[in-house]
């Protein structure tokens, strides 16, 4: 099962080291990863998305909230929380597809960020499901490079990830 956990740590060197360490140690595989700066600069929130089981994730938890500088550690709820991840995508552009695959980027809601004579970029926004669709539908195209960022995830509603 997936699972997308939302870590508040002080920020300060070493902190990711610490905790992808644990992730390591344990043999769990992280499937993506964001890190950056809240609203307080002394703050930053890791966004992790990994696959596993339950136990092994109660564990992760556990050793996460007796990391120093760990403030704190939330399981994001499936349903409950909103998650979005950026990406650019660099497709081969043959003159006489070049219609087709700006036509793609505009039914998914993409945007052309630059294009070549032989090549467009796409940049995209969304949930990871959606940018697996995108990539699906311009692999025929030839793609030619990928840059994703990693999911960052925020809770529904009022409630809040905070100190």
């Amino acid at each position: 099962m997936q699972y997308t956990l939302s870590i508040l740590v002080e920020n300060q060197a070493g902190v990711l080291s610490k905790i992808s360490g644990l992730f390591s140690r344990r043999g769990f595989n992280i499937d993506s990863l964001a890190v950056g700066v809240t609203a307080d600069p002394k703050v930053s929130r890791i966004t992790i998305v990994a696959n596993g089981d339950e136990y092994v994730v109660e564990q992760l938890e556990k050793q996460l909230n007796k990391v120093i500088p760990v403030i704190k550690v939330k399981r994001l709820t499936d349903g409950e929380f909103i998650s979005r991840e950026l990406i650019l995508i660099k497709v081969h552009c043959a003159p006489s597809k070049r219609s087709e695959i700006i036509k793609t980027a505009e039914i998914m809601q993409a945007k052309i960020v630059d294009a070549s004579p032989d090549t467009v970029t796409v940049e995209y926004c969304e949930c990871t499901n959606r940018v697996n669709t995108l990539i699906d539908m311009l692999k025929p195209y030839g793609i030619r490079e990928i840059v994703r960022t990693g999911t960052v995830a925020i809770d529904r509603g009022t409630t809040a990830v905070s100190l």
